[in-house]
This record gives structure tokens, sequence and C-alpha cells, in this order.
């Protein structure tokens, strides 16, 4: 019969043992790089696929969901209709990025497990994500400004009364 005596303390911390004894705190900044490209990644998925909704459908349901509500509600319906035609036209080129951002992840996964830890390697990876992602938010920005611009001044300024309602109440008038 064994008793606590005989179990091991698993509170206690190895000596000297792995890469977190030797380098206390490492990885903590690569983690929130990682998070920080990560929610970036989202907001940017957001971005474009709000800029580019309009109502009705699961599918637009389904991608309404990643919006960043007040900017891309403040479009009319026909608006958002041109952007997502817009953006569907300009598909493969975002299936390219995503396939590359793959490759990225693959290629710090690799990094990451291997000993020692190349931070350099791990800095030049999420660079090149910094690149990609950087596409992505110029993409959006050229949807949206390329809508904007085909607008009467009218028609722009109605635009800045829905987005600036929607900021001040939340899309509650």
């Amino acid at each position: 019969m064994t008793g606590p005596q005989d179990l091991p303390d698993v509170t206690e911390q190895p000596q000297g043992k792995g890469p977190q004894a030797a380098r206390p705190g490492a990885g903590k900044g690569l983690r929130i790089a990682l998070g920080l490209s990560v929610a970036f990644n989202l907001l940017v998925v957001g971005l474009v696929a709000g800029a580019v909704l309009r109502d009705g459908g699961p599918r637009d349901r389904m991608v309404r969901d990643l919006d960043l509500g007040p900017f891309t509600e403040a479009f009319r319906p026909e608006d958002r209709e041109e952007m997502r035609r817009a953006f569907i036209a300009r598909m493969p080129a975002l299936r390219d990025m995503r396939q590359a951002m793959r490759g990225d992840f693959a290629a710090l996964l690799e990094v990451l497990r291997s000993e020692p830890f190349d931070v350099e390697a791990a800095r030049a990876i999420l660079r090149q994500q910094r690149g990609r992602m950087q596409e992505r938010v110029d993409l959006g920005q050229s949807l949206i400004l390329d809508r904007l611009a085909s607008m009467s001044p009218d028609d722009r300024a109605a635009f800045a009364d829905r987005l600036e309602r929607r900021l001040r109440f939340g899309g509650r008038d």
C-alpha cells in the first residue's frame, strides 16, 4: 500500500531541465507576437468580409459575424453588393495568400520545436506574415476606397452621416 509520502511532489519545478530553465520567461514575447498575429488576421478578415456583405441569405449571415460593425453597416446594400462582387473577383489572390500563410505557420511550428530556438528565424517568419497581412489590409482598403470614390458628394456625405450615427449610437438610431 502506498501513502502520500510515496507520491512525487508535482508542485516542484525541475531544476536545470528544458529550455525554460535556462531562460526564464523565454517564449513569452513570441506567444504575445503570435497572439497579436492571430488577432490581426481576424481583424483583417473581418474588415474585408464585413466590407463586402449585403443583407440576406445564409452565406451572408455566416460572413456578417466577422464584420467590424459600424463601418460596414454604413454602406448601403447596393454598395455592399458591389464591394462583394469586387471581393469575389479578387478571391484567387486571397486564396494564394491564405495558402502562403499556412506555409508560414508550418515553418514557424518547425522553428518553435527546434532546439536551440532560433529567434531570428521566428522573427523572419513573423515579418513575412506581417507583410502578407498588410496585403490583405491593402485589399480591404482598396475595396472600400474604390466604393467611396465612386459615390457622389451627396452619397459620401450620407455615408459619413450613417457612419457617425453608427459610431455614436452603436447602430441604434
